[in-house]
């Protein structure tokens, strides 16, 4: 094999490791015998021949426990790697590793072809590196490392491809650059017969994301984004599979770029929403089960992967709702009709409410105008208070609350509280009721009619002047109106708020909640009162004449 496309030259190869095959000429594997332990130094001394005795680290034979391997007196196969202070410095490890890879050169030197090893880098050479994995060591030149300049290295686990093995200088040299455009070459045939022929394959997931999931499809990743799962729309994977679980996922697109290969599980299925789209329209009544309740919401399950959407105010009549799982229930089977089919976005809205009866409808039904019936406040605003009345609400204004003008409703109820209330009136076209509480109460303007009668004299007090005439304040806080006509022989603009006036009752309206005073009838009462004085010959005074006017 070649080294031209891995980024040097044979010679140079050679080179890199001269100063190593000069060093194992120096060096020879003998049998020696263990003649002393010194463990307070940590270390043997092995007789070699010719009376010379090598040093021996300890810890070259013990096993993984620590326990020491061989007795004093035992044979033993050490490699002379040189010489410290006239004594031989010896390796029974070495002997191992160089066993190590004799095995491997003689099980893979004539068949390395797309072999590749995982191991650790030990250390660097001028050349290179070198890595040991399963006690053999690899020569890794810097040229085929592939690692950026100046990054630190040693210690660490990489795979690597062995490109040369060379029996007669026991040497395997191994390429991380070569390893890489392997599988370069690989996943871009892989990605390209996948995007071309739309190919449907096998993926195994590797790893769960909160957007998506990493599926390895022969040996190349790819992410199903969580838009690309189902149907229903954006799912969280987890819910559904576990990392270590097979797949089926067809390639919908490449970034050449970022390298992103996009894959897709619903893409191998059929789309369920030809089938809504052909099958369902807007108005159908079709059954299905509650989901998963949102607070904004319900999304319900038609099957066969296709979800719908119930807005949290097509559940209920009740303009009140606050959660929708105060109405429904995970895995509760609902009817419900179809109100919206959109094939674009994949919608689908349906509702629940309007296949149940109508509130109002069922009012009305039951309920008319004048109606006395008792309500719960649900709610009190500046302009009044909302009574419900069999699911229904019915508006109860501040001024027909109470006959005490200042009074609103805010003053008078609380939410939750009961209270009597009279339908005023029901507006079918708008679906709106007026109530009426005050009416329930007998009116001032009645309590004073009891009292007081048609022409009686009444002294009051103007609480205001307007166009057409001025409001007098009676007592009991009832309120008359004079008109400007009624006011003769007194002039509007010379009257003044407060200012005491004299006057007769004309008119009392009960059912208007109106009563209405004149000053020129009282006058003309006065004259002619004046004038039966003169007439009548008995003795009564004026002030008799008028009263027996005023009966």
């Amino acid at each position: 094999m070649g080294f031209e496309n891995e980024g040097f030259e044979e010679e140079n190869f050679e080179q890199m490791l001269e100063a190593s095959f000069k060093e194992q000429e120096t060096t020879r594997i003998t049998e020696g015998e263990i003649v002393e332990f010194q463990e307070s130094d940590n270390r043997v001394l092995v007789g070699i021949g010719e009376k010379l005795e090598g040093v021996l680290s300890l810890d070259e034979i013990r096993d993984e426990s620590g326990n020491i391997l061989f007795s004093l007196g035992d044979k033993i196969t050490v490699m002379v790697t040189g010489y410290y202070n006239e004594r031989p410095k010896i390796s029974y490890k070495k002997v191992l590793e160089q066993q190590k890879m004799i095995d491997f050169i003689k099980q893979h030197g004539d068949n390395f072809e797309d072999l590749i090893i995982e191991g650790e880098i030990t250390r660097k050479n001028r050349g290179g590196y070198i890595v040991e994995a399963d006690g053999v060591n690899f020569f890794m030149p810097r040229s085929l490392a592939a690692f950026k300049e100046n990054e630190e290295v040693v210690g660490r686990k990489i795979k690597a491809q062995v490109v040369k093995i060379d029996p007669a200088d026991q040497s395997i040299v191994v390429s991380r650059r070569k390893l890489f455009n392997e599988e370069r070459k690989k996943k871009k045939e892989i990605i390209d017969t996948l995007i071309e022929e739309g190919r449907v394959v096998e993926g195994v997931i590797k790893k769960i994301t909160s957007y998506g999931m990493f599926v390895d499809v022969g040996g190349v990743d790819g992410l199903v984004h969580y838009n690309e799962i189902s149907y229903k729309g954006p799912v969280n994977p987890s819910k559904l599979y576990k990392e270590g679980d097979t797949v089926v996922v067809k390639a919908i697109a490449y970034d050449k770029e970022k390298r992103h290969l996009s894959l897709s599980i619903k893409a191998v299925q059929s789309d369920p929403w030809k089938e809504v789209e052909s099958e369902l329209e807007e108005g159908d009544t079709i059954t299905v089960t509650v989901n998963n309740l949102e607070p904004y919401g319900v999304f319900v399950d038609l099957g066969n992967d296709i979800e719908g959407f119930l807005h949290i105010s097509e559940i209920t009549w009740d303009k009140n709702i606050k959660h929708p799982k105060d109405y429904l229930s995970v895995g509760q089977e609902i009817d419900v009709e179809v109100i919206e089919i959109n094939s674009d976005t994949h919608k689908l809205r349906v509702s629940y409410k309007r296949l149940l009866p109508k509130p109002f409808d069922e009012f009305m039904k039951k309920h008319k105008e004048g109606e006395i019936l008792k309500g719960t406040v649900s709610s009190v605003t500046d302009f009044g208070a909302f009574v419900k009345i069999d699911g229904v609400e019915g508006l109860l204004h501040n001024q027909d609350a109470s006959w005490e003008k200042n009074l609103r409703c805010k003053d008078l109820f609380k939410v939750g509280q009961e209270i009597e209330v009279k339908i005023a009136k029901i507006n079918q076209d708008d679906q709106k009721i007026s109530l009426n509480r005050k009416s329930l109460e007998e009116s001032p303007i009645e309590k004073y009619a009891k009292a007081h009668k048609i022409n009686e004299m009444v002294n009051g007090t103007i609480r205001d002047i307007k166009d057409f005439g001025v409001f007098v304040s009676l007592q009991d806080g009832v309120d008359a109106l004079i008109r400007n006509e009624d006011l003769y022989p007194l002039k509007a603009e010379e009257l003044q708020i407060g200012q005491a006036i004299e006057a007769v009752i004309a008119v009392v309206d009960t059912q208007r909640d109106r009563i209405r005073l004149s000053v020129k009838k009282l006058e003309r009462i006065k004259e002619q009162a004046q004038m039966d004085e003169f007439n009548d010959d008995s003795s009564n005074s004026l002030g008799d004449l008028i009263k027996d006017k005023l009966r």
